[in-house]
């Protein structure tokens, strides 16, 4: 049976025809770590929905990363054109109605304007991404992701790169 978060996320899936199924897992995915080690996966394939804002007007911003990548703030802050800094619990939940551990890459409360997805992420055939809560996740392919990020600017964290302002 899966949470109310979870069938929002299904729910989401269904209603613009992505033909991908959420699961309940006995065990946690908070982390990049758990999820890689829950679902027997390279942690290569787990996707982390990040949200971080700007600094001084509160923007969200949707960072979609590799397990095993950390997110080059520099290179978001220039596209965005402002500091950012990563959001906490309550401005997470807020903005995307998932706590952090389960924020899914799509089926936000609000609407974000900049999203970005790590290029590494597009090199793996399947991947897995949270779907609301920490025991709830989906998998998808690299192109299942894109068409849900509908607008999201593809990224290299491991390489300094200038960045067009979206």
């Amino acid at each position: 049976m899966l949470s109310r978060s979870a069938q929002r996320v299904q729910g989401a899936l269904s209603s613009i025809g992505v033909n991908l199924n959420v699961i309940q897992l006995p065990d946690t995915t908070r982390t990049a770590l758990d999820a890689a080690s829950t679902l027997n996966c390279d942690i290569t394939q787990i996707v982390k929905s990040l949200i971080f804002r700007t600094e001084n007007t509160q923007k969200p911003i949707l960072v979609l990363a590799s397990g095993q990548n950390q997110v080059n703030l520099e290179t978001i802050s220039d596209v965005v054109g402002e500091n950012v800094i990563k959001a906490n619990a309550k401005f997470t939940k807020q903005v995307t109605g998932f706590a952090i551990g389960g924020v899914a890459p799509f089926a936000h409360k609000e609407e974000i304007q900049h999203k970005f997805i790590d290029e590494d992420l597009l090199n793996s055939p399947l991947l897995w991404a949270a779907a609301g809560n920490p025991h709830a996740v989906f998998s998808l392919s690299s192109d299942n992701l894109q068409q849900l990020c509908v607008g999201a600017q593809v990224v290299n964290f491991n390489e300094r790169q200038r960045l067009t302002p979206s």
